[in-house]
């Protein structure tokens, strides 16, 4: 039976369900603040609501549940790539919290950063800061009982929210690894660009060309992103919607981006094998070993 796109939505949410509680695990603040976001009725509301803007209204690819829950695996993936670099988390070397606040800020600014969708997309990092403040001040406090320290996980987790699309660009750590993962949804056509359903466009061709995106540990920089691609046309969504992101923070220098094609006996020997990142611009790229292999 051929899986429709609702059971592959399932699918990636469950599967990053499954990577958030692994990173969590030993954070028992964000792995609370994390049980109290996925049971809030309001936030799921505001989830379906966001999403019904984008999707129904605007036409746009899945802003909801889902884009929040795998953008957050992958947030808290790049966070743990971080550990022992000189990228340190900027509420640790701030002196307003330990690893655990680090990653409650990360994921906490992951799942909200889109709510404020619900009431329109122009100017929604804006109205997700109004949207998310009453939430958080309802949330926080069952994990913070210092004020003080609550009132400076709360400004992280707006600053994060606000900068998300790169524009102010993020000034801390934890904003940088946000507006990152929030572009790295791009899987099977789930990239961040909106495209109306059937229409052919660059947007639309490039999206459905990116197979995946594996985040791992670099060997030149903390962390490395390879964007596997059907075709060379997903070189279009990681030059123009994802490297923008990277180099808008203070991360431009931590993250290596690294855009491939799966070459395959079907597919035969691609024109551009891939893309490298480097600084302003791109080079041509191969992955180490032989073609037709998966990294």
């Amino acid at each position: 039976m051929k899986k429709t796109s609702h059971d592959t939505d399932f699918d990636l949410e469950a599967h990053a369900g499954i990577i958030i509680l692994r990173h969590l695990a030993r954070r028992p603040k964000a792995k609370r603040m994390w049980e109290l976001v996925t049971a809030d009725p309001e936030l799921a509301a505001g989830w379906q609501m966001a999403n019904f803007v984008a999707s129904k209204k605007l036409g746009m690819n899945d802003h909801g549940r889902t884009h929040a829950t795998v953008a957050t695996a992958s947030a808290l993936t790049l966070l743990d790539l971080l550990d022992g670099s000189p990228f340190s988390p900027d509420i640790i070397t701030g002196r307003f919290g330990d690893r655990d606040d680090a990653a409650l800020v990360v994921m906490t600014a992951m799942l909200f950063h889109d709510l404020g969708n619900m009431v329109h997309r122009e100017e929604h990092a804006d109205l997700g800061i109004v949207l998310a403040l009453p939430l958080l001040d309802r949330l926080l406090p069952q994990i913070y009982g210092n004020p003080e320290q609550r009132t400076a996980i709360r400004s992280f987790i707006l600053s994060a929210i606000y900068t998300h699309h790169g524009v102010p660009k993020p000034l801390t750590i934890e904003a940088a690894i946000v507006c990152i993962a929030d572009s790295t949804d791009m899987t099977k056509g789930r990239g961040r660009v909106a495209f109306e359903s059937g229409s052919i466009t660059i947007h639309s061709v490039s999206a459905l060309s990116i197979e995946r995106v594996e985040i791992r540990k670099g060997t030149e920089k903390p962390i490395e992103l390879v964007i596997h691609m059907s075709s060379p046309a997903g070189i279009f969504q990681v030059q123009e919607i994802l490297a923008p992101k990277v180099r808008a923070g203070p991360l431009a220098e931590a993250v290596d981006v690294i855009a491939v094609t799966d070459n395959t006996p079907e597919n035969g020997d691609a024109m551009v094998a891939g893309i490298r990142m480097q600084g302003a611009r791109f080079v041509p790229y191969s992955l180490p070993g032989a073609v037709g292999t998966r990294a």
